[in-house]
C-alpha cells in the first residue's frame, strides 16, 4: 500500500511538470492545429477546447505610388477578360505588388461580374474592350455607342466607376471610332507589344515575346482568356524588373497628363 501512495504522487508531480513551461507559464497539454481555411460563414469564435489566439489577418500587398517621370515604366494590360485564369491572375499580381489594367469584354464581365468587382478593390485598372469585339471600322456610328457604353454602364454598375480608357477590337480605329470615343470621354490605347498569345500558348514564347519588345513608356497587350498567358506573367514581371522596367497601369504611365479622349495611343508620350 505504501509503494502504491509513493507511485501515485509520482505521477502527479510528473503531470504538474508537462503542464509548467520553463518560464512558469501554465501551457496547454496539447495544440490544437488551427483550420488553414476557415469557412465563410464562421463566427470568428473558437469552439470550446480549440486555440483561441487569433489568426493573422491576410493583408494584401498594395503596389507602392510610381512616378514615371523619374522610373522606367511600362504599362500591363490585359484584354478581354475576366477568363476562367483571372482569378489566379490577380493572385499573382497582388503577390507581386503590381498593378495592371484590365480592358474587359462585356459579355465576361456578366458571367464573372465578381472578379470585375475584385479587380478594382485590389487596385487594378478598368478599361473598355467593347460589349461583343466587334470591329468597330465596320460598324455604324449609333453601334460603335452602343457597344462602348453598354460596356460603360455595367463597369459603372459594378464598380461605381465607368472607363475612362478604350481599346479597339484588333486595334482597329479610323475617325468614326475616335469621333465616338471623343464625345464618350474616352481615350484609344493601343499597343506596342503584343505577345501574340491567343496564337502561341507556350509560356516561354509568350515571355521572350514581351520582353524583347518592352522598353521604357511602351504599352504591353496580353489576354486572361488563354490558357499560356497567366503561367507567363510572373516570369514577365521579373524580366521586366532586371531590365530596370517597372510595370504600372495606363494611367499611372501617363501621369500627371491623362490620355485624351478620342486620340489613339501606341506608346505614352516621352517626358
Amino acid at each position: 500500500m505504501r509503494a502504491l501512495r509513493r507511485l501515485v504522487r509520482s505521477s502527479t508531480a510528473l503531470a504538474a511538470a508537462f503542464a509548467v513551461g520553463g518560464c512558469g507559464s501554465v501551457q496547454p497539454t496539447a495544440v490544437p492545429r488551427a483550420d488553414p481555411t476557415p469557412g465563410p460563414a464562421s463566427s470568428g469564435v473558437a469552439p470550446a477546447g480549440r486555440n483561441t489566439t487569433p489568426t493573422p489577418t491576410r493583408v494584401p500587398a498594395r503596389p507602392v505610388p510610381v512616378d514615371c517621370r523619374k522610373s522606367r515604366c511600362v504599362a500591363l494590360t490585359f484584354d478581354a477578360g475576366p477568363g476562367p485564369d483571372t482569378a489566379r491572375l490577380l493572385d499573382v499580381l497582388r503577390t507581386k505588388g503590381v498593378s495592371v489594367t484590365f480592358f474587359l469584354l462585356g459579355k465576361n464581365t456578366r458571367v464573372r461580374p465578381e472578379l470585375v468587382r475584385r479587380e478594382a478593390s485590389e487596385g487594378h485598372e478598368l478599361a473598355n474592350h467593347t460589349w461583343t469585339h466587334r470591329r468597330l471600322t465596320q460598324a455604324s456610328p449609333a453601334e460603335i455607342r452602343r457597344e462602348l457604353v453598354t460596356l460603360q454602364d455595367q463597369v459603372e454598375q459594378l464598380t461605381g466607376r465607368a472607363p475612362s480608357l478604350m481599346r479597339p477590337p484588333q486595334g482597329l480605329t479610323d475617325p468614326r471610332v475616335a469621333e465616338v470615343c471623343r464625345s464618350l470621354g474616352l481615350a484609344q490605347i493601343l499597343w506596342s507589344v503584343t505577345a501574340k498569345d491567343y496564337r502561341d500558348h507556350d509560356p516561354d514564347v509568350i515571355t521572350n515575346r514581351v520582353l524583347q519588345g518592352a522598353q521604357r513608356n511602351g504599352i504591353i497587350l496580353l489576354h486572361d482568356v488563354y490558357p499560356g498567358t497567366v503561367p507567363a506573367v510572373p516570369a514577365i514581371i521579373d524580366g521586366l524588373r532586371r531590365r530596370g522596367l517597372t510595370p504600372v497601369t495606363v494611367s499611372q504611365l501617363f501621369a500627371p497628363a491623362r490620355p485624351e479622349p478620342g486620340r489613339a495611343y501606341w506608346t505614352a508620350p516621352s517626358a
